[in-house]
């Protein structure tokens, strides 16, 4: 390339020629007769020495690119433009070559504007026999792009392209300005990365992409000639068309002869390049979510989307933020854990195939990040075309009689995180953590105890006669789902057999507001109206008795996220799909970072946390869960420490299930999202259940990960102010009775008798023994007489098998709980 002479007296004739000459063009598309004019000619010079000189270069609409959290892995792209901008290093030197010969063979020579070129349009636009010539440069018609990108408005991007000679004085001033400012590899770089080539690629890396699945720098004399020729007529000459094909050709031919007359290639090259049998081997770029690597990401992209949409970084308005998503070039990098993910999408189908009403839905969070690591369902992330759909007739018998269809198996709805009318579903005894939490900060232990009955007679009011009332009364009567009595429970026994008639008393005692407001600080967000109105209220939250039994509605990503605060010793992270957000200068954005603060205690959180391993089939730090497991199976099946609940709903219409470790917090929930009120019972563990599902995705992504221990509570909180119990072996009932009294304990007597070598009817022994909290309940055992030992369960012991912590031999059988 030749060294550019950029002084004063160059510019200045420049300048001057280009002026007059402007002059002289406007006038020959005016008024051809007096075209050479000198009056013609001044004023050609003085309106284009008047003309401003400052271009206005914005930078053009970028693709950004989703990946997985392994900064590799595409996930989606979204555009509003397909086009990545490359170095001018990063062309290949025959697509520079080949776009010089296709537009401007002597733009390395002209400062701008093409003297020669604006001559030979002036000649010929003076001949009415002739057609109309732009003389337009690369540089000029790179001016009219930036100035069409850099618009405000629509009237100024028409101005910008439109066909008159005002335009092309614009574009002169403009280009011999710009040719000072940058070099000549500057103005060609800018120019590829900014033209459009068809087939929705915009720039050179779009087009290699798109046409040639290959990078710019590697394209061959043919593939480059062939893109050359398309930005004079993308339509027109778009290979992928049957009329567009063999002009692609030609075009490209011609490009590839104008190669040879600039010196580019030779003669030989270019027989060859031409003997090339055109194949377009690429194809558009995927766009938005409808189209992520994975139909079964989808879900996860719309959660991204959503999230966006809602970050104030991105801009004041709704419009302000998808503009930025779409033509920002912003590289970032999710919070979706491949494998993780992988093994959800395998469980969740394994379960429920797509074509079936009832939806699995199950959410991955990282504790101590608020990281969402994956979210799966069942269902097909798609439009259902309404001139042809796929769904399936409408799950509730009202609407399949109008004639409407389910959401099954394509939707776009947010079924696992809220929103659009999503307001989730009903959890069941999942909810009880919460007032576990609650309990726990108006410290009362983990030890403390309640005898549970079959039904237990609150102070909660409901109108009378309602189905959860006592018979004759308007007080809310809770029972347990196995309509049996729960006998002395304490947290980690009543959590591990899910005992109604513990949780709703312990709730009363510690105020169900409390208990409410535990819930919200863990993330539990009440869109639904009816619970947002008794969630809102504290006078009506603490008359909402069945709240710890799971009636408000949720969703599988919030109560993830709950019981990951719980994990992380009461930090509790706001969920968020992204772990870095970089723009297109390589800056990294703070907006990616965890947002978290503690909402619990370290100590409560860790206690919490103790009874929830009882429901799971894993042992509490005491190893006090009880002979009942509602979810026993899990320990076994996940094969580390883990911790969880599961939860139904009354007539079983939903079912729940949470499952952790310290790395990873996994939610499922099995309902109908297009009819609550099913009469398909939800299963727990069957294969079709929402367990399996559950415990698999956490199997799958602890895959090859450490296994971590729950640290355990400290003693005050766990056991509370212990005390010995008084023997009361072969006493008279009411002398046991008055010995516990007597020594700050509440005893109760069994309605049943065991064999015993104390006279029948008098004290057996006592359930515990040995050591209970002060003023707990104590319940005497009454001897059946006829000998034998004093063997009873005291609920002490280790069910499950092995040290505590440890995996149990077997899974355990237990009945799936409430």
């Amino acid at each position: 390339m030749r060294k550019r002479d950029h002084n004063v007296l160059t510019n200045a004739a420049s300048l001057l020629i280009c002026g007059l000459l402007a002059g002289v063009v406007v006038a020959a598309a005016a008024f051809p007769a007096v075209a050479m004019s000198g009056l013609a000619a001044k004023a050609g010079a003085d309106t284009f020495g008047a003309l401003p000189r400052e271009l206005t270069l914005a930078r053009p609409p970028q693709i950004s690119y989703l990946l997985a959290s392994d900064g590799k892995t595409p996930l989606a792209t979204m555009y509003d433009e397909n086009r990545r901008e490359v170095k001018f290093d990063d062309i290949s030197p025959h697509m520079r070559a080949a776009i010089i010969a296709a537009e401007d063979h002597d733009f390395y020579k002209h400062n701008g504007v093409d003297l020669n070129g604006v001559a030979r349009a002036f000649v010929n636009n003076s001949s009415a026999t002739n057609d109309r010539q732009g003389a337009s440069t690369l540089t000029m018609q790179f001016v009219r792009m930036s100035i069409a990108y850099s618009a405000t408005h629509p009237a100024d991007v028409l101005a910008a392209t439109e066909d008159t000679s005002a335009r092309k004085l614009r574009e002169m001033r403009y280009a011999i300005q710009l040719d000072k400012e940058l070099s000549k590899d500057e103005i060609l770089e800018r120019y590829l990365n900014l033209a459009a080539f068809g087939n929705g690629a915009y720039g050179v890396f779009a087009a290699s992409q798109v046409y040639f699945n290959k990078k710019p720098k590697d394209l061959k004399i043919e593939e480059a000639a062939m893109l050359a020729g398309l930005v004079k007529a993308p339509t027109s000459f778009d290979p992928s068309t049957k009329s567009g094909y063999p002009q692609a050709v030609a075009r490209r031919d011609y490009v590839i002869d104008n190669m040879v007359k600039t010196g580019a290639i030779t003669q030989q090259q270019a027989d060859e390049a031409k003997a090339v049998k055109l194949v377009v081997k690429g194809k558009r770029a995927p766009n938005g979510c409808v189209a992520t690597n994975k139909n079964a990401w989808g879900f996860f992209c719309d959660y991204f989307y959503r999230w966006w949409m809602s970050q104030e970084t991105f801009g004041s308005t709704s419009y302000d933020r998808e503009r930025r998503l779409k033509s920002g070039g912003y590289t970032i990098v999710t919070t979706l854990d491949k494998q993780a993910q992988d093994g959800a999408d395998k469980a969740v189908r394994a379960a429920k195939p797509v074509t079936s009403a009832e939806a699995v839905m199950i959410a991955v969070v990282e504790p101590g990040t608020g990281r969402v690591r994956a979210l799966s369902v069942n269902r097909n992330f798609k439009l259902d075309n309404p001139k042809k759909p796929k769904n399936r007739p409408h799950s509730d018998p009202v609407q399949r009689n109008k004639g409407k269809l389910g959401n099954y198996p394509n939707t776009v709805n947010p079924l696992l995180t809220g929103g659009d009318g999503i307001t989730g579903y009903q959890a069941g005894s999942v909810f009880k953590i919460f007032t576990i939490v609650a309990a726990l900060e108006k410290g009362i232990p983990l030890s403390y105890s309640i005898n549970a009955p079959q039904q237990f007679k609150s102070e909660y009011i409901l109108r009378q006669g309602a189905p959860a009332t006592c018979p004759g009364t308007h007080f809310y009567c809770p029972t347990n789902s196995d309509r049996k009595p729960g006998g002395i429970k304490d947290m980690w026994s009543a959590f591990s057999a899910s005992t109604n008639t513990y949780f709703v008393p312990l709730q009363q005692q510690v105020g169900a507001a409390n208990v409410v407001d535990a819930a919200k600080r863990l993330g539990i967000q009440f869109r639904q109206s009816e619970d947002a109105k008794f969630a809102n209220n504290k006078e009506a939250a603490n008359q909402w008795g069945a709240f710890t039994l799971g009636v408000s509605q949720t969703t599988p990503l919030e109560l993830a996220n709950a019981y990951a605060t719980l994990a992380a010793d009461g930090k509790y992270c706001e969920p968020i799909p992204v772990q870095e957000i970089r723009d297109l200068d390589g800056n990294k954005l703070d907006v990616a970072n965890p947002r978290c603060e503690k909402r619990v205690s370290t100590e409560v959180a860790r206690a919490a946390v103790d009874a929830a391993r009882c429901p799971v089939g894993d042992n509490s730090s005491t190893s006090k869960c009880g002979g009942s497991r509602t979810a026993g199976e899990g320990r076994w099946t996940v094969g580390k420490p883990i911790a969880g609940k599961s939860g139904t709903t009354d007539g079983e219409k939903s079912a729940s299930l949470v499952a952790m470790t310290k790395q990873y917090a996994v939610a499922g929930i099995l309902a109908d999202p297009d009819w609550p009120q099913t009469n398909v019972k939800m299963k727990h563990k069957p294969a079709d259940g929402i367990n399996p599902p559950v415990f698999q995705t956490l199997k799958a992504a602890m895959n090859g990960k450490k296994a971590i221990n729950f640290e355990p509570p400290g003693q005050k909180i766990a056991l509370g102010d212990q005390r010995s119990i008084p023997g009361v072996r072969c006493l008279s009932i009411d002398q046991a009775k008055s010995r516990l009294s007597g020594a700050g304990f509440t005893p109760v007597v069994s309605s049943s008798r065991i064999a015993s070598d104390c006279p029948a009817g008098s004290a057996a022994g006592t359930s515990p023994e040995g050591r209970t909290i002060k003023g707990g309940i104590v319940m005497i055992t009454v001897s059946a007489g006829g000998g034998g030992s004093n063997n009873d369960d005291d609920g002490n012991g280790r069910p499950g098998g092995g040290r505590p912590g440890g995996p149990p031999s077997r899974p355990p059988t237990d009945r799936p709980g409430g």
